[in-house]
């Protein structure tokens, strides 16, 4: 036993010894005060008791003297007016007798009414006794607590001393970062030295030029040195077009920038490019990067990294661990170098891509985190959540600087604007919320019918799509805060309160999986079903597009990872 645990338990037992004390205190207390307060009264009713006894007797001697009286004057013949001695004393007699009488009624009465006032302070006296009873089971049960209290501080203190040393590695985490920073700026210092000496040699070149330039004799003489570098140049770009001529590889969709692509039409896919099982349990979410991999995220509390070649082959790029609970969204920072995870155990993760090194734990929320973006740079993390809260964090300072109270939970949300300065929320309570990162409340809402699943913006930013849980996919103009398209079919269902629904990059096509397995695309332009993709054996909680809008990604809740593909790709 350690010397914290001994003085708990003495302390214990001495607080159980005054308790004792005090208890038995308090009992004598109680005794001595109602024994002192009914000690007159109960005298009182002896003495009353006595002088009924004692005027019974009296009565009973009276009775017989008159008895004897009466006789004498019926034996002696004398009447009772032919003696007037034994009248007056008859008569006496019988005044005292019902002077005797009217004590006793009175005496009688006021024993009734001290029986009713003995049984009242009785009742009075059980009322106490059990009140006192309840406030000893109280006082047993706020022992008990303190007792709980006393072992939570000590857990507490467990908590706190294993933060102190996490905070304490963190400290020497950081200093080890801001010496490599140290030696990186050094670096870079020393490189641009590196390069001002490049500059000046060139300079020096230039000016040697222009030195041989007036050195030659005669224009002509200039302009033959001039065609003889101009003749090797051209040589050698020459020779650079054909090498790129003989260059017949093809051209893979995600070695093209997403300028590129920006123009071209979303091809809408048709059929299976490959489809495996990716998670070791129900796969929850799914995302493309830019830079042409995807990931996913499942109940198996990891998040994994895929890329598809030409040849309709997938290939695991990596596995990203750290949660303890399943993994609800997945989401990449503008470049694709960062991760983005929000899972059911309260916390949101940032990895590296490059790496697969877990960089960054967010915690603060108390219920299980459903949505996570980075708003706006990859400096910052915006988070939603069922305790009804979003929280912007800043990886720089590792901390939450501000939370936003929605008043309901949180099952997506989505950056307005590049500069991260609003933040649209969907939520339990059917409303679709509009943050100002510089406000601390929603400036406005729109309600629906029915909760919201989930949310994606146009690329343009100028249309919201909204999956709603009355089995309707919502288009609203963010211009005018207004809904201007509903999309349905017979046979959709939604079927999670986490069903994402995407736009296309194009913009002109709607995505969204059913609660038994087919996925439904739609026109925008025609409010039609484009076509319906049937291969999951269940649910479709989430679909994502690839950026060049040439395939599309789907997960169910079998495990199973499906990639999608037009036939002109």
């Amino acid at each position: 036993m350690t010397s914290n645990e001994a003085a708990v338990s003495l302390g214990v037992a001495r607080e159980d010894i005054n308790w004792r004390k005090d208890l038995i205190s308090q009992l004598r207390e109680r005794n001595r005060s109602q024994t002192n307060c009914f000690a007159d009264l109960i005298s009182l009713h002896n003495r009353l008791f006595e002088n009924a006894n004692t005027l019974r007797n009296s009565n009973m001697q009276l009775t017989i003297a008159n008895e004897t009286l009466r006789r004498e004057a019926a034996n002696g013949g004398i009447g009772m007016g032919g003696n007037p001695d034994l009248e007056a004393r008859l008569l006496k007699q019988a005044e005292e007798l019902a002077m005797l009488h009217k004590r006793k009624g009175e005496h009688t009465q006021q024993i009734v009414d001290l029986n009713n006032k003995l049984q009242e302070i009785t009742k009075e006296l059980h009322g106490k006794e059990s009140s006192l009873a309840e406030s000893s089971e109280a006082n047993t049960n706020l022992r008990l607590e303190i007792t709980k209290c006393l072992a939570r501080e000590k857990d507490l203190e467990g908590i706190n001393q294993m933060l102190k040393d996490e905070h304490q590695a963190l400290q020497l985490a950081f200093a080890s970062l801001e010496e490599k920073l140290r030696k990186t700026q050094e670096e870079n210092r020393q490189l641009i030295e590196r390069l001002i000496k490049y500059k000046a040699r060139d300079a020096e070149k230039m000016n040697e030029e222009n030195d041989n330039f007036l050195s030659f004799t005669s224009p002509t003489t200039f302009l033959m040195h001039t065609l003889s570098k101009f003749g090797k140049r051209q040589a050698k770009m020459q020779k650079e077009l054909e090498d790129a001529a003989r260059d017949t590889r093809p051209v893979s969709p995600d070695r093209l920038s997403l300028k590129e692509v920006a123009g071209l039409p979303t091809a809408v896919p048709t059929k299976i490019s490959v489809s495996f099982i990716g998670h070791e349990g129900e796969v929850y979410a799914v995302k493309w990067s830019p830079t042409g991999i995807f990931a996913t995220g499942g109940s198996d509390r990891k998040v994994k990294l895929w890329s598809i070649n030409n040849k309709d082959i997938h290939d695991n790029k990596g596995i990203l661990v750290g949660c303890n609970a399943g993994v609800m969204s997945v989401d990449f920072d503008s470049t694709g170098t960062l991760i983005l995870g929000a899972s059911h155990d309260f916390a949101s993760r940032v990895w590296t891509v490059s790496d697969l090194r877990l960089k960054h734990t967010l915690t603060g929320h108390c219920a299980k985190v459903m949505a996570a973006k980075f708003l706006g740079e990859p400096s910052k993390v915006v988070t939603g959540s069922y305790d009804r809260t979003l929280k912007i964090w800043d990886l720089r300072n590792k901390a939450c600087i501000e939370t936003k109270f929605a008043g309901s939970s949180c099952n997506d949300l989505v950056i307005f604007d590049g500069a991260g300065s609003t933040i649209i929320s969907g939520h339990l309570d059917q409303r679709i919320r509009f943050w100002d990162t510089r406000a601390e409340s929603s400036s406005n809402h729109i309600l629906l019918e029915g909760r919201v699943t989930s949310l994606d913006l146009s690329r343009d930013a100028n249309y919201l799509l909204s999956c709603v849980r009355d089995d309707t996919v919502k288009l609203i103009d963010l211009r005018m805060k207004k809904i201007v398209g509903s999309f349905s079919a017979d046979g959709f269902k939604v079927g999670f309160d986490y069903t994402r629904a995407v736009f296309s990059p194009d913009g002109q096509y709607i995505a969204v999986g059913s609660a038994d397995g087919p996925i439904f695309i739609w026109s925008i332009a025609t409010n039609a079903i484009e076509t319906i993709l049937k291969d999951h054996p269940t649910g479709v909680p989430a679909v994502s597009w690839h950026p060049h809008g040439t395939y599309l990604a789907s997960v169910d809740r079998d495990k199973n990872v499906t990639v999608w593909r037009s036939d002109h790709v």
